[in-house]
């Protein structure tokens, strides 16, 4: 994958990383845990989170004047251990563009 750029903000919302990956703008949230006590980091990426990525990313797409161009939408895990990083999880095409947005 090729990064494109990190912390891109709209109106709408805000997308952590986003890469490109051949023919896919790849659209990623990173989550942050210090344990899994309460369940792993992704889990706190709810319908809520998954509207307001999917409205940034509609966003970031109008920018390049809504390329021809597959989507998708991963998570990265990073779980922590004393503040140092134990463990990273990537979770490919985490979600899909929910209801009703599409694109492509």
């Amino acid at each position: 994958m090729k990064f494109l750029t990190a912390n891109f903000r709209s109106d709408r919302g805000e997308i952590d990383l986003i890469f490109r990956d051949r023919d896919c703008l790849v659209f990623v949230e990173v989550k942050t845990r210090s344990s899994e006590e309460w369940g792993r980091p992704a889990s706190a990426v709810d319908g809520e989170r998954r509207w307001r990525l999917t409205r940034a990313g509609l966003d970031y797409l109008r920018l390049l004047r809504n390329p021809q161009v597959k989507v998708r939408f991963d998570i990265v895990e990073v779980l922590l251990q004393n503040d140092v990083v134990s463990e990273i999880r990537h979770l490919r095409d985490a979600f899909p563009m929910p209801r009703p947005y599409r694109y492509g």
